[in-house]
């Protein structure tokens, strides 16, 4: 069976009948039988460093956490700064604190992809020689127009068969400055009639002329997520690449890359569903708006369903941990109860918290009609 069918024999939470593992780790305890990886397990969180954590986001970290501690694994820390625009040092600092604070310790692995944009670089110029990528001049909104729907083929770019001579070139001279934003991209040759959209000559780099938290001034141009993301899993030799559904479709540009591309080694995604939590706004974006438009005190605002605000409000690590392993992994997307989240802070401090009663402001009574020497035992 392969390891992209191998869910078909699972049921609707990812597990076996009569088994207590879930799906992830039913496929980690596979893998580990067959010896692959040379026994290794190793697992990443990648944050993009463009806002706080939220509970989503725990749930993430305590999977790929988890499982690297119950198998003797190895755990990275590795944040995804590809986009300069919108990354801050503050977000680097609360993600870390975050993690901390859940328990998650990645002891010395902690990693940027802006640590490898020299080798993503030199990547990409071996696509470009090997025919498999090229420098494109259309505009952003053409470059949408041209990949066509879910339902009609793309066309190609004037640009798709431009000799790679000249799109090294034109690399080289995008990395220097010489270019306005927008004036090029690099993309990917693959199939403009795919049916998977995100197959369709996806961008490899854009020009950004940004200064960048960690680079500085060095990069005129930086590497796109789907890009840059599964190379570094490569470069760190992670064996499970774990990630919500909504990145199933990227999967095949994801293994594409790993396929064409002389990396160390060659990591495999698998998807779990995202948590979704009722009443909750659970989308980072949506949150940064209310920070920015002052709705709310901050990120840890006790209103928000950060980690940080979560923290402020009371909630403790355990608790946070007790909801990820009732939620549990599944591969089919739902919605969780809030009131889970609070149950499982209310059993938390249940069986940790100290119960102290004490009158603050006692009220002398004094009783005036009752025998001295009178004594009543009442059951």
């Amino acid at each position: 069976m392969s390891e992209d069918n191998r869910t078909d024999s699972r049921n609707e939470t990812g597990s076996e009948a009569g088994e207590n593992l879930d799906f992830i780790r039913t496929f980690v305890t596979e893998d580990l039988a067959a010896g692959k990886n040379d026994g290794r397990i190793h697992t990443r969180f990648p944050p993009e460093p463009n806002g706080y954590l939220h509970i989503g986001h725990a749930k993430a970290i305590l999977i790929s956490y988890g499982i690297a501690q119950e198998f003797g694994g190895k755990f990275n820390l590795r944040f995804d700064d590809t986009n300069p625009e919108k990354e801050e040092v503050e977000y680097v600092d609360s993600i870390k604190e975050d993690l901390r604070w859940l328990g998650a310790d990645w002891e010395d692995r902690e990693f940027y992809a802006s640590d490898y944009f020299d080798t993503l670089y030199e990547w990409a110029q071996h696509l470009i020689r090997e025919g498999k990528a090229y420098v494109c001049s259309l505009s952003e909104a053409d470059i949408r127009q041209y990949r066509g729907t879910v339902t009609e083929a793309g066309v190609n770019s004037p640009d798709r068969d431009r000799p790679a001579a000249e799109s090294l070139d034109l690399l080289e001279r995008m990395k220097a400055g010489e270019f306005d934003e927008g004036a090029y991209t690099l993309r990917a040759r693959i199939d403009m009639a795919h049916s998977n959209m995100k197959m369709r000559d996806p961008l490899i780099y854009r020009i950004r002329k940004v200064p960048h938290h960690r680079t500085g001034d060095t990069w005129n141009l930086y590497p796109l997520y789907d890009y840059a993301h599964g190379q570094s899993d490569a470069i760190e030799g992670i064996t499970h690449s774990l990630c919500t559904l909504e990145f199933e479709v990227n999967r095949p540009l994801y293994d594409w890359f790993i396929q064409n591309l002389p990396v160390p080694f060659e990591p495999h995604q698998t998807e779990f569903a995202r948590l979704n939590l009722t009443y909750t706004v659970m989308s980072k974006r949506k949150l940064k708006k209310l920070v920015d438009e002052g709705v709310v005190a901050g990120w840890d605002d006790p209103r928000m369903p950060t980690i940080s605000g979560l923290r402020r409000l009371g909630y403790t690590p355990e608790s946070i941990r007790r909801f990820a392993d009732r939620v549990g992994v599944a591969k089919r997307n739902s919605t969780v109860d809030l009131d889970l989240l609070k149950w499982c802070l209310r059993e938390e401090l249940n069986r940790t918290a100290d119960r102290v009663m004490a009158v603050l402001r006692p009220l002398k009574v004094v009783i005036t009609n009752y025998p001295e020497d009178q004594v009543e035992e009442i059951e």
